[in-house]
């Protein structure tokens, strides 16, 4: 190096914490929140559960039936957008900060590896792999992929909460071979977590997640990435990719004011193995972790990073600051927002009872009493379940058009019924009419109707509306056997 470090440098460095440190604290949040949350209950229901096990939906402490997950496309259009929305203004930062994948790895390569079983000398240097073929590296080997095995079932655990209620899964795990698909889900991610981590690593990252070839084609200029400013570090590449400095003399004899010491630090601690210096790289996931190398670098010498946390309109282009807040970061913002508040209406209309009602095939039926009357029948079956963690007794009201109010009775059931949480109850249900309500000789009157079902011990909470039909019969059909014989008598004198 032909730069010589500069006295100050240790001070131009004071205070400065490494991205790396405060990823690590990220990442310890994000894993607290994330077995934290499915535990979070009121009242029975969870913030977020996707019960495979019960066939529910919660969501904001809010119970909702299998019928009602129209309610998902609004979560995973919401989840897509916030996710794309994220990409444009900071660029693969989803990957570096919150992805379970790096997470992960970091846990096993930087703290396993490193930190407990002294494979890898540096974090540092993520090139350098391990040598495996001494007896001491097979035996550490062997202990941190135990080590990650055991880490993995917490991680399976965790996944499997949000869709199997926690309280639950620890009952069922008591007695694995009554719960085998369950035993195998876990097992079946463990797996892959133990292959992924320790054998296929970030080539996950690189060749199998797709969201790496998405993010070219949401990139603008304001997108905010890790970037090396060739305009002071000089170049290092050509047009075509192909290195053409490795040294920091053969650098300056093309380009005296170049500042890059091609001491490579940005590159061995690379977790993706790609050199910042070439530029946009599918490859890259905003760990930062080459920023940190850079900053330390350059900072000995008295200067700031030529690796930056910048988009290419600030660094590479020089064409003012970086606009954090232009239209497009706003159309995601309002698209999120108005997504979320049609999410939330239809979430508050959320009904703690599911009813279905449906008619018989036989429209009617015509008794006559002893007394002479005529009595017209309907039958329906109603199909509900009751959406509530506790039982309740249910009951229905039927309101009639105007001017046949309280004429459209109830005749079976006779008194409330009893349906218990998650179980579809059928009943047969009769209405009858001992009244005349249309009087027509040509053809029978479907008449429209309410059925108002409610729950009888929480009837100001649980009631839903349904609307059906009443058939009524032409009124030749509802004259009593004595007054057809009075007829009949009549037209025979």
């Amino acid at each position: 190096m032909s730069e010589t470090v500069d006295p100050k440098g240790k001070e131009y460095l004071s205070g400065w914490t490494p991205w790396r440190i405060k990823r690590y604290w990220f990442y310890g949040l994000v894993t607290v929140f994330s077995l934290v949350l499915p535990w979070i209950t009121v009242d029975g229901n969870h913030l977020f559960l996707l019960s495979f096990d019960k066939l529910k939906l919660h969501l904001m402490f809010i119970q909702f039936d299998m019928q009602e997950l129209y309610l998902m496309p609004f979560l995973l259009m919401i989840l897509f957008i916030g996710i794309f929305g994220i990409t444009v203004l900071g660029g693969r930062v989803f990957c570096g900060w919150i992805c379970p994948q790096t997470i992960f790895r970091v846990v096993y390569r930087d703290l396993i590896e490193t930190k407990l079983l002294g494979l890898r000398k540096r974090i540092k240097n993520k090139q350098q792999e391990p040598d495996y073929s001494k007896f001491e590296n097979k035996v550490k080997r062997l202990v941190g992929i135990l080590l990650w095995t055991g880490l993995a079932f917490i991680a399976a655990a965790d996944l499997m909460w949000y869709f199997v209620p926690p309280e639950d899964f620890m009952v069922y795990i008591q007695n694995p071979m009554e719960h085998t698909v369950l035993l195998g889900s876990i097992l079946g991610i463990v797996l892959f977590l133990v292959y992924d981590v320790i054998f296929l690593q970030e080539n996950f990252c690189v060749y199998v997640c797709p969201y790496s070839r998405i993010q070219s084609v949401l990139y603008d200029d304001d997108t905010v990435m890790a970037i090396y400013n060739p305009n002071r570090g000089g170049e290092i590449y050509n047009e075509h990719k192909e290195k053409m400095f490795t040294k920091q003399n053969d650098l300056l004899a093309v380009n005296s004011n170049a500042e890059c010491t091609t001491c490579e630090s940005c590159v061995t601690v690379c977790p993706t193995h790609i050199d910042i210096r070439k530029g946009l790289q599918l490859e890259c996931i905003n760990c930062l972790e080459c920023v940190d190398a850079c900053t330390e670098v350059m900072g000995k010498l008295g200067k700031p990073s030529l690796v930056e946390w910048s988009s290419e309109k600030e660094t590479l282009f020089m064409k003012g600051k970086t606009h954090y807040l232009r239209p497009k970061i706003l159309g995601y913002m309002a698209i999120l927002i108005i997504v979320s508040i049609i999410l939330a209406m239809m979430g508050s209309e959320k009904e703690y009872m599911l009813l279905n009602i449906n008619k018989e095939n036989r429209l009617y039926s015509i008794n006559e009493h002893d007394d002479g009357k005529v009595e017209v029948d309907n039958a329906y079956t109603f199909l509900l379940q009751n959406t509530l963690n506790e039982d309740h007794d249910y009951y229905f009201d039927v309101i009639a058009p105007a001017g046949m109010e309280g004429k459209i009775k109830i005749a079976k059931p006779e008194k409330p019924f009893k349906v218990k949480p998650g179980v579809v109850k059928k009943k047969v249900v009769v209405l009858y009419t001992d009244e005349m309500l249309v009087d027509d000789d040509r053809k029978d009157t479907v008449i429209p109707i309410t059925i108002n079902a409610y729950a009888v011990d929480a009837k100001d909470k649980v009631m839903v509306s349904r609307q059906s039909t009443f058939t009524f019969p032409r009124a030749d059909l509802l004259e009593s056997e004595e007054k057809k014989k009075e007829k009949e008598k009549h037209e025979e004198d």
